[in-house]
């Protein structure tokens, strides 16, 4: 059997289609294409606790509403050296699993650059990640032919892209030392808020912070708030995220937090779902949002460049909209390293 050869036409029909698959499947709407998403939006929760049908829907739907035949060729239009042939380079990557679909973006930007995928899945998302590769793979035989899963170690590739904590991720750089290489850690996000967002605004950002139970390197886990803002304000648009606490593993969290809050004689704001403090941490345990108070715009911008290489994403006026944490753009890389282009470097195009 002769290597397949998929051309860069071919990779945007097929991600089209699976693009309209999943936004049907978030919208309930059932038919051939999308019925093995919405078979598993119910059925996640028994394997994965964090993967409830909401946020499998949520994954779903933001990625799915990217993947539209015009996002995607104008995502493509900025790179006009990807080639319309398929390469001979395979590129292994290592999946994260905190949340529905998290190393998606890598598998799309392999693929439509017209590289392999070696792909090791999370056991946490196995199988969302699967339901992906095997449409595609009906969509296109030839384009799933240039896919490999595995669940054990990578090998055979020729550059690698590893997501994981600030631990492992000191284990990639030391094990894929002798390949080109992204290697991502753990990375974090904030909210600027100025005082002048309206009640809408401040519902929406509630979606940032509470999205994926805040497992998400785009999860708003600390503000930076003007001086005297009150807090209070914020509970009182955050009402509808209550439902939280009747999810054990998350009512687990929320209940130990509060308890070494206590014990520690930390002061806090308590929602009965969420613990407000005043911590300069841009990582605070779940079910807990830190805040701290800026003065000027210079101190926030000084703020906010010594943390730049821990944030992932700032949302506010001035920044990204409030309530798009979770929404990031075909264009908008983790880490702002260009996936494409590191792909493009990295192999010569034949």
């Amino acid at each position: 059997m002769t290597d397949p050869d998929v051309n860069k036409e071919r990779r945007i029909v097929a991600f089209s289609a699976l693009g309209s698959a999943m936004r049907d499947a978030a919208s309930g709407i059932e038919n051939d294409p999308s019925s093995r998403f919405l078979k598993l939006i119910d059925t996640l929760e028994n394997s994965n606790p964090w993967f409830t049908p909401d946020n499998v829907r949520m994954a779903l739907r933001a990625i799915g509403g990217k993947l539209t035949e015009a996002r995607l060729r104008e995502w493509l239009g900025r790179y006009p050296e990807i080639p319309d042939h398929t390469l001979d380079s395979t590129v292994g990557v290592v999946m994260a699993g905190n949340i529905p679909l998290v190393g998606f973006h890598d598998l799309l930007c392999v693929l439509i650059s017209g590289n392999r995928l070696n792909a090791k899945i999370s056991s946490k998302d196995s199988l969302l990640m699967r339901a992906v590769t095997g449409f595609i793979s009906e969509a296109d035989p030839d384009l799933g032919r240039c896919i490999t899963l595995t669940d054990g170690t990578l090998s055979g590739f020729d550059a690698v892209i590893a997501t994981g904590s600030d631990n492992t991720s000191r284990y990639f750089e030391y094990y894929f030392r002798g390949w080109p290489s992204i290697i991502r850690r753990n990375r974090s996000s904030a909210a600027v808020l100025d005082g002048s967002e309206t009640d809408e605004e401040l519902k929406l950002l509630g979606g940032d912070v509470f999205a994926y139970f805040g497992l998400g390197c785009r999860s708003i886990s600390k503000l930076f708030l003007p001086g005297r803002y009150d807090v209070t304000r914020l509970t009182s648009c955050w009402q509808e995220w209550e439902r939280l606490r009747g999810h054990q593993k998350y009512a687990v969290n929320y209940d130990h937090s509060k308890a070494l809050m206590i014990v520690n004689r930390q002061p806090f704001t308590d929602t009965g779902y969420l613990l407000l403090r005043q911590d300069p941490s841009l990582t605070p345990p779940m079910a807990v949002l830190n805040y701290d108070f800026y003065a000027s715009g210079e101190q926030l911008k000084r703020e906010l460049e010594t943390a730049a290489n821990n944030l992932q994403c700032v949302t506010g006026h001035g920044y990204t909209p409030l309530g798009k944490a979770q929404q990031p753009e075909l264009w908008e890389y983790a880490d702002d390293v260009d996936t494409i282009l590191f792909l493009l470097k990295k192999f010569s195009i034949r």
